[in-house]
């Protein structure tokens, strides 16, 4: 392959789904998903030496979620998507809305403070460390929703309407670094939302639904732009090789309604997941509500009724 200056391919054929899906090993992504894949493994074996249980829900969960990554950044998607804004713009979603979803619903913080074993006194571990990390003032800053919201809205349009995509794509470590930030930031941002793993912010069922309602609109917004666009709005893929046989404009239009579309996909998929956390939420109050009731012989019920008897008798 003809590699030009900062590591573009230019001489890929044209590009079909079984092309896109060859192995093509980015070593920086693969070495992390199968770290990623083996800490949760040696997690989840731990819990059950000692015989606690880890809902297998969780692993496949974390699983598909860490495949998801490899997908997009250890196969020729990743090739193709340094000269087809379209194929990136797939690479973008799946790592920012995708992956994020399911790596939180693996709950691998709390996998962590289960199997990490506790320092003895006076002594600090990795599991206190990463409790020192979940109670710093750092995370309450970066999954507050005034941090969190803004930020998955200026991934999309200060990187890609502005010369920072374009210097960013220029070098490898460059194009790494904004895929570790695509991922990163929505893990930021659907953490809080999500409430599988502790964390600073905690807010209600309904607040958690505005918030992903309150991000999600500029997606679609930004996916419009790009389709409603007469000349192609970033450099890098403003002249693609003409052995891939596309139109840069064409592209730039397909990769907007990728956009546009894939941000109903995090919406039904976090919305399921609320609705179904909440319902059990519900189902757990019950049971302590009718345990408490059974221990203190529903004193709480008999106050309530001599109230009523009370305004009747008043009535009178």
């Amino acid at each position: 392959m003809d590699h030009s200056g900062h590591g573009m391919m230019t001489d890929l054929p044209p590009f079909t789904l079984g092309r896109g899906l060859e192995f093509s090993p980015d070593p920086f992504f693969l070495i992390g998903c199968l770290a990623a894949l083996g800490l949760y493994g040696w997690g989840v074996a731990r819990l059950r030496r000692r015989g606690d249980a880890w809902p297998l829900s969780r692993t496949v969960f974390f699983t598909v979620g860490v495949l998801s990554v490899a997908l997009v950044m250890c196969t020729k998607l990743n090739d193709y998507g340094m000269v087809m804004f379209s194929v990136h713009m797939v690479q973008h979603m799946v790592i920012s809305m995708l992956s994020p979803i399911l790596l939180l619903l693996g709950a691998p913080v709390t996998l962590a403070l289960r199997a990490l074993p506790v320092a003895g006194r006076g002594s600090t571990g990795p599991r206190e460390l990463l409790l020192k990390l979940l109670h710093s003032r750092y995370i309450k800053v970066i999954t507050h929703p005034g941090f969190t919201i803004p930020m998955f809205i200026a991934s999309l349009y200060a990187l890609y309407f502005t010369p920072l995509f374009d210097f960013l794509m220029g070098s490898k470590p460059g194009h790494i670094g904004m895929m570790v930030h695509f991922l990163m930031v929505g893990v930021v941002f659907f953490w809080p939302i999500m409430g599988v793993d502790p964390g600073p912010h905690r807010p209600g069922y309904v607040m958690r639904m505005l918030e992903l309602f309150a991000g999600m609109p500029f997606h679609a917004f930004f996916g419009i732009a790009l389709m409603m666009a007469s000349e192609p709005m970033v450099k890098a893929y403003a002249s693609p090789p003409a052995s891939l046989g596309i139109d840069a404009l064409a592209d730039q239009n397909a990769a907007g309604g990728i956009a546009w579309a894939f941000s109903e996909i995090p919406s039904v998929l976090v919305l399921i997941a609320l609705v179904y956390q909440w319902y059990h939420s519900e189902q757990r109050q019950a049971v302590r509500q009718d345990r408490a009731a059974d221990r203190d012989g529903d004193k709480e019920l008999e106050a309530y009724n001599a109230y009523l008897a009370s305004l009747q008798a008043r009535g009178r």
